[in-house]
């Protein structure tokens, strides 16, 4: 929300500096994101007679300027405006200032071998106005050489950031109201004197959905004279940043920036038959003001007459009845929309604007009648005109909130002592009515007031937060206790474990676009009713997708090479329907896993058995048994179906999966070469058993460890972890280790089948071993092996 100061000094007595006013607003929650001082920006430029005006000699459109600058020494400029004259007072640019409409900075050159010492400039190159057919003119006894900033007046302009819930700050009135209950002022109250109808309103009003469109005013003005609005009134629209267009769609724009409350002009020469508010028609369009055509359902409120649709309501007019320069009869509209339908079809047609920022907060349903009058007030103090009688057409939704309010809750919520008194004076300037018994009616414009804890709230921002002294924090004798979850401790070793395996924290959006999440999901995917984006609508099944994005954001962008993990939440729609959050890890492995080199050749990229060793190391880390994990397939439809796996305690429980990317997944995320991925699912992570305090004592074995290898012959399609799993599990009470180390398949080993070499480690405990307790365990293993249908090889 942007206003002027003296935009604010018209609703607020007051004679606070700027910079006090930017404190207090700070201070009572409008936080202030800039102040634009506009003399910053005519630096430079002053107030400067033309003495002579001779042609210039290389260039027929070009004159020679003798400037006086009020120094007592003329300045020659070059200019090629057509009004340019002696005698004309206007505005010199000297050297080294910037011209603000396109930031260039003026300095002495020759103008077609003419030297100009700055240049005289138009009302846009000040940005004062479109005006660019010549050079400013200002009247004949203007000051010569004053600053024309210090001539035209700075008035600087606020920049207020104000949060969704107070759409009583989104006009100046009520930001004034705010800095009057902080004591920086009185507020001025409005003056919506009713402007009495001489005649009957020609236009039938009616409202036909009353649940969109509770009350639809209006009435007419007619010999109304369009054309430029009075100069306090562009200047007081260009300080909000709104453009000027003319002085009737002026008047609407200034009502709903001053006072909040948004309302339209219609030409009446435009209009054919009755206007009313309805449900659109399946199969309605309405070309608006910003010349997009837009489609309209039976969801969506409208204003129409009997030609058709003229307004999307509470969001935007239309070009078939807007206002002309030849308009000389208008149809003012001041209605009650209601703001979840607003909000709706803003979302459903994707369109924005002033008007439908105001009315999906919520505006002042008492403020009907004081707005239109004001609104008419205007219109005929600029542009003339005859007022019809109004026309109400519904009801607006008038019943008061009454709040039942403890004072003493202002201490035991927010932390401060406030006299009784003081708060009833700062509920009152607030626009509350409080009773006797501290009955507290909310006013219209407060919506976000819905009991007594928003009360404490307005009475604390007022009175001052920097005033809630700081307490601390009980605390209990003795030692304090950890206070994290097991949950929160696994992420915090994960996350320490992963970065210092090379891995990258990324944090990406928990939302989705709707193809991506569709791409990841096992079923249907959440979908948001009311998303930040279009492009992000659908909750997350799995952390992959995100990591993908930013893999390839980064691969676009010139890395090499990526290692990128994530600890997040993926949302998932349990049995009962309801969103089930699951604590997962993420990882993506893109690029070149080593640079090329002398000694290495060629760059080398990931594969399934880097992104198992990722898998396998934070499992390790959060827990899980991973000795005894098996490895199956089953990772899923996004993962290379030859080149990817899971890892499982028993058939069903999932601790993670991992493996190369499938090439039509690798498509839909616009990725080249070769990338690996990992999810951890860390819900399934079975918990530690409880433990002592402190670890038991290491022990080192006592005896060394005897190694032994054997290299069996196994079916092509035996998983070679299954068979050390059989190995290791031949005689537990001596294998301590056993570990593949080579796979060989060709001369000498059977079609079909292949060669599997396992080293195991055996640790004697008591005694030695003997050849005969060697011999007894290679005995076990061989059966373990040959039950997965192994055999030694010869």
């Amino acid at each position: 929300m942007k206003f002027s100061l003296s935009w604010l000094k018209a609703h607020l007595d007051t004679t606070a500096s700027v910079e006090e006013i930017a404190a207090t607003f700070n201070a009572i929650g409008l936080e202030v994101e800039g102040i634009e001082n506009p003399a910053e920006k005519l630096a430079g430029f002053r107030v400067a007679r033309v003495l002579t005006a001779a042609p210039h000699p290389n260039a027929d459109k070009l004159q020679v300027l003798t400037v006086d600058t009020g120094t007592g020494d003329p300045l020659q400029v070059v200019c090629g405006a057509p009004n340019a004259r002696a005698g004309l007072v206007g505005v010199l640019g000297q050297a080294g200032a910037t011209v603000p409409a396109n930031g260039m900075v003026l300095k002495v050159a020759a103008v077609r071998g003419v030297e100009s010492n700055g240049m005289m400039c138009s009302s846009r190159e000040l940005e004062l106005g479109d005006d660019h057919d010549g050079i400013i003119e200002l009247p004949a006894d203007a000051p010569i050489g004053t600053a024309f900033a210090d001539y035209r007046g700075a008035d600087p302009v606020f920049d207020l950031s104000i949060t969704p819930n107070r759409p009583d700050c989104m006009g100046v009135h009520g930001i004034a109201r705010d800095l009057a209950a902080a004591g920086l002022g009185s507020l001025k109250a409005i003056d919506a004197t009713p402007v009495a109808g001489s005649y009957p309103c020609p236009v039938e009003i009616r409202t036909e959905d009353a649940e969109g469109c509770p009350a639809f005013f209006g009435r007419v003005i007619r010999g109304v004279k369009n054309g430029p609005s009075p100069q306090w009134l562009q200047d007081r629209l260009k300080s909000a940043g709104q453009r000027p267009i003319s002085a009737l769609v002026d008047c609407t724009n200034y009502v709903m920036l001053a006072y909040g409350r948004p309302a339209h002009a219609y030409d009446l020469a435009r209009l054919t038959g009755a206007v009313s508010a309805r449900r659109a028609r399946a199969g309605e369009v309405c070309l608006a003001l910003n010349g997009k055509e837009y489609a309209l359902d039976p969801g969506m409120t409208v204003i129409a007459d009997q030609a058709g649709v003229h307004d999307i309501a509470g969001i935007m007019g239309g070009e078939h009845s807007g206002c002309t320069d030849g308009t000389t009869d208008v149809l003012l509209e001041i209605a009650y929309f209601t703001p979840e339908r607003i909000a709706a079809t803003g979302r459903a047609l994707n369109l924005t604007s002033d008007a439908r920022a105001r009315f999906e907060r919520g505006v002042d349903p008492a403020f009907l009648d004081a707005g239109l009058e004001l609104l008419t007030r205007l219109i005929i103090d600029i542009c003339g005109g005859e007022a019809s009688e109004v026309v109400r057409a519904g009801q607006p939704p008038l019943a008061a909130k009454r709040v039942a309010f403890d004072p003493a809750l202002t201490q035991r919520l927010g932390g401060l002592a406030v006299d009784e008194g003081e708060q009833r004076r700062i509920l009152a300037a607030l626009g509350f009515a409080v009773g006797d018994d501290w009955t507290v009616t909310v006013p219209g414009w407060r919506p976000d007031v819905d009991g007594a804890p928003d009360l404490v709230e307005e009475v604390v921002r007022i009175h001052g937060l920097n005033r809630v002294p700081g307490v601390a924090l009980p605390r209990a004798d003795g030692v304090a206790r950890p206070t994290a979850t097991p949950a929160q401790r696994i992420e915090r070793r994960l996350r320490r474990a992963a970065a210092a395996r090379g891995l990258n924290e990324a944090i990406t959006w928990s939302f989705l676009p709707e193809a991506e999440a569709a791409h990841f999901a096992d079923g249907d995917a959440w979908l948001l009713a009311n998303p930040i984006s279009e492009d992000l609508k659908a909750m997350r099944p799995s952390l992959l997708p995100g990591l993908l994005s930013a893999a390839r954001r980064n691969l676009d962008r010139g890395a090499d090479s990526l290692r990128l993990f994530e600890i997040g939440r993926r949302y998932l729609r349990g049995a009962d329907g309801r969103s089930d959050e699951r604590l997962t890890l993420g990882v993506v492995l893109a690029g070149e896993k080593t640079p090329r080199g002398w000694a290495t050749g060629k760059a080398q990229g990931f594969d399934a058995f880097d992104a198992k060793a990722e898998a396998m190391a934070l499992l390790a880390e959060a827990g899980a048994p991973v000795d005894n994990l098996m490895v199956m397939d089953g990772a899923g439809a996004q993962f290379h179906p030859g080149q990817s796996g899971t890892l499982r305690l028993g058939p069903k429980a999932v601790l993670a999966r991992f493996g190369m990317l499938h090439p039509a997944t690798a498509r839909a995320f616009d990725l080249d070469g070769p990338v690996a991925m990992v999810e951890l699912f860390l819900d399934m992570v079975p918990a530690k058993k409880a433990a002592g305090f402190a670890r038991a004592a290491y022990s080192p074995p006592p005896l060394q460890a005897v190694r032994r290898d054997f290299a069996f012959v196994v079916p092509a399609a035996l998983a070679a972890g299954d068979l050390v799993r059989a190995v290791k599990g031949a005689d537990k009470a001596n294998i301590v280790a056993a570990r593949l180390f080579d796979l060989f398949a060709g001369a000498g080993v059977p079609e079909g089948m292949k060669s599997l070499a396992v080293e195991v480690t055996l640790q004697p405990v008591d005694k030695s071993y003997a050849e005969a307790d060697l011999k007894a365990i290679a005995e076990r293993i061989t059966q373990a092996a040959a039950r997965l249908g192994a055999t030694l090889r010869g």
